[in-house]
């Protein structure tokens, strides 16, 4: 393999992706300053108008966050003290962090080792009096199996509220990531696919009352302003951030074009060095994601033998100037701030695994074939050498 002249590959550039779109994004930070609507107004409006559309949901609320997103969807369907809600243990914090804000407890439970996405057989074991919801993650932007998710939930009048932070975009078997539950959850984080220029978030659904609800709870509870109905917060989304996110908006099918070709390319470049494990390649030292029409590729998430040799990898990675990090390096149940929900070492080995073995590498749409290339080659370098 021949890499001429790259010599760093960054886990993540911006820069690449919003430098095109400079003309559009001045014009919408001006016509924001300009018109002095900075709190909600048409320009949210117009967004969560478009992000319905682009969707195909009804209703399409944004919010301050990610995280504020699942916090006031919990809200909104009323979880609170004394109910169970079942995630994956497999996660960022928010996931499990966000029920505990309710006074709820989360319930934590195992993935599946192919997708790292929550177990529906592990869902069905958790099950008990006190479950009121279920919460899929659909991890690094791959649809979790939601027709048997929502087959469990109809079976045992259980919701399901889809935390598709890293799925906008994401076709599942039976529709969008987000849109197949009774609410989904988006982020806007810069590095999610549909990535903006800070927090910010987004709250999908179908059912008109949830929509008020989850409206007036961003605000306060106030309905109409100053006459507060119920205690909500102030989850609202910029004015500007949502007028900037608009030119984004209409690119995403281009960035998660672009994020597919490359991990079809890296699925090449693995397997022409022998690196990835199959029958005909004695020396293979990786599981890579494989391609799959339910993936989005918010990240590319490689899986080593050991702990150990995914850390000495991921230092000599970034000793040779490509980027890699570690989504996510403890399991949720393994929290120390969870130390009362009574988790231990075992309870989810495939989470364990996940978190000790797993390591992300670049693969955002805007990356050239040399770098994709210059990835490979000091991996296999890397194990060539060990």
């Amino acid at each position: 393999m021949k890499t001429d002249k790259i010599t760093s590959v960054p886990l993540l550039d911006l820069a690449r992706q919003n430098q095109p779109l400079m003309p559009q994004l001045r014009g919408a930070f001006n016509d924001v300053l300009s018109s002095g609507r900075f709190i909600m107004g048409p320009e949210v409006e117009a967004f969560e108008s478009e992000c319905a559309a682009a969707l195909g949901i009804e209703y399409a609320i944004s919010v301050s966050s990610g995280t504020d997103a699942l916090l006031v969807a919990l809200m909104a369907l009323d979880i609170g003290n004394g109910d169970e809600v079942i995630c994956p243990s497999y996660s960022f914090f928010a996931t499990a962090g966000c029920v505990s804000r309710t006074g709820a407890r989360p319930v934590l439970v195992d993935v599946e080792p192919d997708t790292f996405n929550i177990s529906p057989q592990e869902i069905e074991n958790a099950i008990t009096n006190r479950t009121k919801a279920i919460m899929p993650v659909h991890l690094f932007g791959q649809c979790a199996n939601m027709p048997a998710i929502v087959d469990i939930a109809n079976r045992n009048g259980l919701l399901v509220i889809e935390d598709a932070a890293q799925g906008f975009g994401t076709q599942g078997q039976t529709g969008n990531a987000g849109t197949i539950g009774d609410v989904g959850c988006f982020s806007f984080f810069p590095s999610k696919n549909l990535g903006g220029f800070g927090d910010g978030g987004l709250v999908v659904t179908n059912a008109p009352s949830l929509d008020s609800r989850i409206r007036s709870l961003r605000s306060h509870g106030a309905k109409p302003k100053y006459f507060h109905h119920e205690i909500g917060g102030n989850f609202r989304m910029d004015a500007l951030q949502c007028a900037l996110m608009r030119v984004k908006l209409p690119n995403l099918p281009t960035y998660i074009k672009g994020r597919r070709a490359n991990a079809r390319r890296y699925d090449e470049l693995f397997r022409q060095a022998e690196l990835t494990q199959s029958e005909d390649s004695p020396h293979a030292q990786l599981k890579v994601p494989g391609l799959s029409p339910l993936h989005n590729f918010n990240q590319y998430v490689i899986q080593t033998g050991s702990q150990r040799i995914r850390d000495e990898l991921k230092s000599f990675l970034q000793n040779h100037g490509v980027g890699a990090e570690i989504y996510y390096p403890r399991p949720l149940h393994l929290q120390e701030c969870y130390v009362a929900l009574g988790g231990s070492r075992g309870d989810c080995p495939v989470a364990e695994l996940a978190a000790e073995t797993t390591l992300a590498i670049p693969v955002f749409s805007e990356l050239s074939a040399r770098e994709l290339l210059y990835v490979v080659e000091t991996i296999r370098r890397f194990f060539h050498a060990n």
